[in-house]
């Protein structure tokens, strides 16, 4: 069956659509953790790093609603045109779980692009911290920071190459780390961190984010994605070093389009109060001073 693409659904921002894709392969990247390509051209050519995507199956009722998941990266087919997209996952639940048993062929239903996503770095220096699964929006964020790969329908401008882009990258332990030779990306430096020590510093990513800014906080960016508490301690030691940090939140969404209002986040306003935005179209990316964690 080939691609088909529906009309926008009523709420969805920018080139969002409903997509109708088949898989093309699924790899189990570590314990519990694996890794969907979903042939979608169109897709792949309007989506950039940070964003992300709902996936359901098109047929039945269990699971009901679809799941979000941020883009690891595009991949090209023998023209080097823009393919699909491909996404990270752990087995957490009842999607997940039968996602891991997808095979080649498989038909999905994808609605994206949504969200903010990371805009372009600008600074000399580019930190990017991960726990968890929190590394996968990251794949496509320092490939374009280093000039390897564009994104979107109209390539985003990179204004300079960054003197360094480093992945501060955290798990429990070594049978977790997903990913590490997709992050093989010349001109990367990879820190890797396991509470357990079974694999690099035995410790938390906040340590070796705090080596990373005691050689160079100047002129320098950090961004973020993992568990809420990882990311409040990359936040609070950002703020203690006055650097801008972007966090992208791992809120459970319901619709991905803002319609349901499930996945609201606290945001600071201007004179000091707060409300709430959608973490789905105001998000998934905030600037971490804004946020109330």
């Amino acid at each position: 069956m080939s691609d088909t693409t529906t009309d926008c659904l009523p709420g969805m921002m920018f080139s969002a659509k409903r997509h109708v894709a088949m898989v093309d392969t699924v790899r189990q990247m570590a314990t519990d953790t694996w890794a969907v390509r979903i042939r979608q051209p169109e897709l792949a050519k309007q989506i950039t790093p940070g964003q992300f995507f709902m996936v359901r199956q098109p047929t039945g009722s269990d699971p009901l609603l679809g799941r979000p998941f941020a883009l690891y990266d595009i991949y090209h087919d023998d023209n080097e045109a823009p393919a699909g997209v491909e996404f990270g996952f752990v087995v957490v639940g009842k999607l997940t779980s039968l996602m891991s048993g997808w095979k080649a062929g498989h038909e999905v239903e994808v609605w994206g692009p949504l969200g903010n996503g990371f805009p372009v770095p600008t600074a000399k220096h580019v930190i990017c911290v991960a726990g968890g699964i929190g590394q996968t929006p990251f794949l496509g964020v320092v490939r374009e920071a280093l000039g390897h790969q564009q994104y979107g329908a109209q390539a985003r401008a990179l204004t300079h190459k960054p003197e360094s882009v480093t992945l501060c990258y955290g798990v429990r332990s070594k049978d977790y780390l997903a990913g590490l030779d997709d992050f093989d990306v010349p001109g990367l430096q990879l820190e890797v961190a396991t509470d357990d020590g079974s694999y690099g510093h035995h410790g938390f990513v906040t340590a070796l984010l705090q080596e990373c800014l005691d050689k160079q906080k100047q002129d320098t960016q950090v961004y973020c994605c993992g568990p809420e508490p990882m990311m409040k301690a990359v936040a609070e030691l950002c703020a203690t070093e006055s650097v801008p940090c972007l966090l992208s939140l791992e809120t459970p969404m319901a619709c991905g389009f803002g319609a349901c209002f499930s996945c609201v986040t606290k945001v600071r306003e201007d004179d000091g109060s707060w409300d709430y935005r959608r973490t789905c179209v105001e998000g998934p990316v905030f600037d971490a001073e804004r946020l109330v964690l």
